[in-house]
């Protein structure tokens, strides 16, 4: 693939034109045509700096948004470990379907034999711990300070 021709000093004008403008990266690219990773490069090479704090406030709404969906979902998991707990000693029915002669057998049991309540219980702690992990995501310092640190990054603050 050629190299991208070198940008002209009309070009280079037009940067200055349009960032002064208040115009983005992205949005220079496009006009010009030119790859957005150009601009970037000789808008610093100008002294010319992007505004980040639209992207900022946008990425801050979506850990908060991500944080919010999390709660909710390590509720819902918490609801749903309630619900296997307590099949393991409600009625319930076993059936089985097919054998050479395509036949149907059901059978109601005071509660799931040994088997199914290991099911059951596999199934519970599965969801208790998803629970405690999602519960734990955001109460780790470590991980709020890396995306702290993530942000500052993006935003060049």
């Amino acid at each position: 693939m050629p190299a991208p021709a070198p940008l002209s000093d009309d070009e280079r004008q037009q940067i200055r034109d349009l960032h002064a403008a208040g115009h983005g990266c992205n949005a220079i690219a496009r006009q010009l045509g030119r790859d957005r990773a150009t601009i970037s490069k000789h808008a610093k090479d100008l002294g010319l700096s992007f505004d980040r704090t639209q992207t900022k406030a946008a990425t801050e709404a979506r850990i908060a948004d991500a944080k919010h969906k999390r709660a909710l979902l390590a509720d819902q998991l918490l609801d749903d470990a309630l619900r296997l707990r307590t099949q393991l000693w409600e009625p319930c029915k076993v059936y089985n379907f097919g054998g050479r002669d395509n036949t149907y057998a059901e059978a109601h049991l005071d509660h799931p034999d040994f088997a199914g309540q290991e099911k059951i219980l596999r199934s519970l702690a599965v969801a208790v711990d998803k629970h405690a992990r999602l519960i734990e995501l955001d109460r780790d310092p470590e991980g709020l300070a890396a995306v702290d640190v993530w942000l500052r990054g993006i935003t060049g603050q």
